[in-house]
């Protein structure tokens, strides 16, 4: 078991490489495969003992920047309750190798295990799905077709494919080929692109945060009044014949960390640079919802009308920016004495109409959660924008890998994507992934770019959620499967022997 329980923290340790800030995606499959090979002729318990090594190995580095941005008790936590989810793949995986084509329904699981986490328990925690490691790899380009979780399970298949052939290699070598093609040739050569129909200018806004860096609410009418000077200096350069005029301006989240409809000064300020640049401004804003809850908030304000329509961030951060069963914990307990209101989901799943152009918005985390961004695509989005603060997270590689999560939605989507941070990292992206220019980390900066407008569907947002529940459907299928196998087994082992029958004498 020693020696199993360091194959599986190899492996996680592998799998960790393959993402930011170390970023070596090859290593993803041999990670997956360490996986495969620790709980092989194991028992339920022992593999699932196996698959938490994996997970706290993987888990624990991969969110590490956590406690240097929330608290050392947030990152134990949740990376704890995270890397179980490895443990419980772990245990399920004996069920699914006694099966044939043992790759297929383990890569399958491995999805499905990546969906329930994402989702459960609260708002779940996407961090960590292998699809967001693929960006800059020959393998990203299946994200248009197959969605996150597709993708997640053609890298899975991969990578268990690779333990298979490593067990029995005359028998599965085929399979390996294939499954190689699958995952990292006909993505390439079958990118999928959708025709643009349209053209805009966006201007986005880094307005960098004053003091430290990483706390808004170091100065937050500093952090206000730097993005309305940004804009207005915008408009000053556009008046001048040095700058394109945009058709909107995209601000970050939490660019106004207080209420902007009771907060007269911060009011004045977006309207001040509302009217210098004449154009819709979508601001991000903290909304109080009452005295006990808040909303984060997009909020389009228009030169002529104000403020008007407006996207809520559908997943906070639980124990965050929210904290479930607030009645029983004690108040004053680590972060938990910092968040004084909860914050609200929004539900909205149509486009914003900004300037006349239906835009798909994600705040901060949003971006990895398969619920937000496609829904409004598949509901006549043309263009994406996402707004972050990452204040919290300047010093760390949470930024890095959230970008490289936002990369990928762009290609999801077969849309160009805006992204603006309060000091890192803002950029703009086109739809292959590229990124067209991005602004340096902690550095107040407006990005004025022509990107394209689509109206067309990649086969992944045409499919929506059908390639998950086809992979969760396969999954319990497996499994029901494994069980019979398993009883059969059973049933044999424990069959006694067919007694002798003597032959009489002389016969």
């Amino acid at each position: 078991m020693l020696r199993r329980s360091g194959v599986g923290i190899l492996g996680g340790l592998l799998l960790f490489a393959a993402f930011e800030p170390i970023a070596l995606p090859w290593l993803l499959p041999f990670g997956v495969a360490c996986f495969a090979w620790a709980l092989r002729d194991l028992s339920a318990p022992r593999a699932g003992l196996i698959g938490l090594c994996f997970g706290v190995s993987f888990y624990f580095t991969h969110i590490y920047w956590m406690s240097e941005s929330i608290g050392t008790d947030a990152w134990l936590a949740l990376a704890g309750i995270e890397a179980a989810f490895y443990g419980v793949l772990g245990a399920l995986a004996p069920l699914l190798r006694r099966l044939p084509a043992w790759p297929l329904w383990m890569a399958a699981a491995w999805a499905t295990m990546e969906t329930v986490r994402s989702g459960w328990p609260f708002s779940g925690m996407p961090w960590g799905r292998l699809a967001f490691a693929s960006i800059d790899t020959p393998a990203a380009p299946a994200v248009a077709w197959a969605g996150m979780t597709g993708l997640s399970f053609l890298l899975a298949l991969l990578g268990f494919t690779l333990a298979a052939v490593a067990e029995d290699r005359a028998r599965l070598r085929i399979c390996a080929v294939v499954a190689t093609l699958a995952v990292l040739v006909l993505p390439a050569l079958l990118s999928y692109d959708v025709e643009e129909s349209g053209k805009a200018t966006v201007a986005v806004v880094q307005g960098n945060v004053p003091g430290p860096g990483n706390n808004i609410l170091y100065d937050p009418l500093g952090v206000t009044e730097n993005h309305v000077a940004a804009t207005v200096d915008l408009a000053t350069r556009v008046e001048q014949g040095d700058s394109p005029a945009p058709d909107f301006v995209l601000w970050p989240e939490n660019s106004t960390a207080s209420d902007p409809f009771s907060d007269s000064e911060v009011n004045a300020g977006i309207q001040r640079a509302v009217d210098a640049i004449r154009v819709p401004v979508v601001v991000g804003g903290m909304v109080s919802e009452g005295y006990d809850h808040v909303l984060n908030q997009g909020i389009v304000w228009d030169p002529v009308s104000g403020p008007g329509e407006r996207y809520t961030k559908h997943h906070p951060v639980p124990y965050g920016e929210y904290i479930p069963f607030r009645d029983i914990w004690d108040p004053e307990f680590g972060q938990l004495a910092l968040i004084s209101r909860d914050m609200k989901s929004g539900t909205r799943t149509d486009p914003l109409d900004i300037a006349g152009i239906p835009v798909a918005d994600a705040i901060c985390f949003d971006v990895a959660y398969d619920d937000v961004m496609p829904a409004q695509v598949r509901d006549g989005a043309e263009l994406l924008v996402v707004q972050t603060s990452n204040a919290s997270f300047i010093n760390t590689f949470q930024i890095e890998q959230q970008f490289a999560i936002t990369r990928l939605r762009a290609i999801e989507a077969g849309r160009w994507l805006t992204v603006a941070s309060t000091n890192g990292r803002t950029g703009v992206i086109d739809p292959d992934g590229s990124v067209v220019a991005t602004a340096g980390i902690r550095t107040t900066a407006v990005l004025v770019e022509e990107v394209g407008l689509s109206t067309g569907l990649t086969p992944a947002m045409w499919l929506g959620p059908w390639p998950t529940r086809l992979l969760m459907m396969m999954t319990l299928g497996a499994l029901a499967a494994g069980v019979v196998a398993y009883r059969r087994q059973r049933e044999n082992d424990t069959d006694p022997l067919p007694e002798r029958i003597e032959e009489p004498e002389g016969a």
